[in-house]
């Protein structure tokens, strides 16, 4: 069962491998469960009721990566139509899915795979975005993305576009500290520099996890502990986002529950370290 003494809003990915643990109901330090949208849809398996077994006890996030909303062609609508019927049965917190694409006529890729940053870009996704919205009839959240190529053609940075996107569309931003870093490390430019220019009223939830390191770039493969140098940029976020939902992500190597768990835990004691500073600081 979920910890009510439990301050800050850390969760956990919902994953496989932890099923079995789950299903005895134990007490944990997870605030919320994240599900990945794809998973659940169109199905009645073990998956699915188990995601219902959690939702008793815990608040749910959705977490798609097939949405495609940065594709020219549009949204598929029977897509769209196995997303409201899920969020109808599971009722969750935030609806969520990549600022990428990766599909083509009917062909998908596999891969979340980067948008230019330029204008017909970015009224693409305005346009995909306003549909979605009101097709489901509910804000939607987008993430930044990890790459490993960049167009020649794009004219405006990352961060700038993400936050003319959200302005534009209305729709809400998912940070993934991870994909910050990974995306300054394979392209060169400073994760602080990103973080302080973009629009932390549009953010909606936070993600953390951990690539893998290949020397010349890094790999974002959710199969790491989260390094130190996304915990140092967490440490610079915590003050502002102390009150958003924070995710610990893992997709690869999963460990045992209560292992992952002290991600959990470090990430809450951040979030309430910051908060004592801040305090502290108000009352000199």
């Amino acid at each position: 069962m979920q910890n009510s003494s439990f301050s800050h809003k850390v969760g956990m990915g919902l994953r496989a491998p932890h099923f079995s643990y789950l299903e005895q109901r134990p007490s944990t330090e997870v605030a919320w469960f994240e599900a990945q949208t794809e998973t659940y849809i169109h199905t009645h398996g073990r998956s699915l009721e188990m995601l219902q077994t959690i939702r008793q006890d815990y608040p749910v996030a959705l977490h798609g990566i097939s949405m495609n909303i940065g594709a020219p062609e549009g949204i598929r609508v029977d897509y769209l139509q196995g997303l409201r019927e899920l969020i109808e049965r599971v009722e969750p917190f935030i609806v969520s899915d990549h600022m990428s694409w990766n599909s083509i006529s009917g062909q998908n890729f596999h891969n979340l795979l980067p948008i230019p940053f330029t204008e017909d870009s970015l009224q693409t996704l305005v346009n995909n975005i306003d549909f979605v919205q009101n097709f489901l009839r509910r804000a939607l959240v987008l993430e930044n993305i990890s790459t490993y190529i960049s167009y020649h053609h794009s004219h405006m940075n990352e961060w700038d576009f993400i936050s003319e996107v959200s302005k534009r569309s209305g729709c809400a931003l998912l940070l993934d500290v991870n994909n910050i870093y990974v995306n300054s490390r394979n392209h060169g430019f400073d994760p602080k520099y990103f973080i302080n220019h973009i629009p932390l009223d549009r953010v909606a939830q936070i993600h953390l996890s951990g690539p893998s390191d290949y020397g010349d770039f890094l790999y974002d493969t959710h199969s790491q502990e989260i390094p130190a140098q996304v915990w140092d940029l967490f440490k610079m976020l915590a003050p502002q986002v102390r009150h958003l939902p924070v995710l610990i992500e893992r997709d690869d190597d999963i460990p045992d529950f209560r292992e992952l768990e002290v991600e959990v835990m470090k990430a809450a004691y951040i979030l309430e370290n910051s908060y004592e500073t801040e305090r502290t600081t108000e009352s000199v």
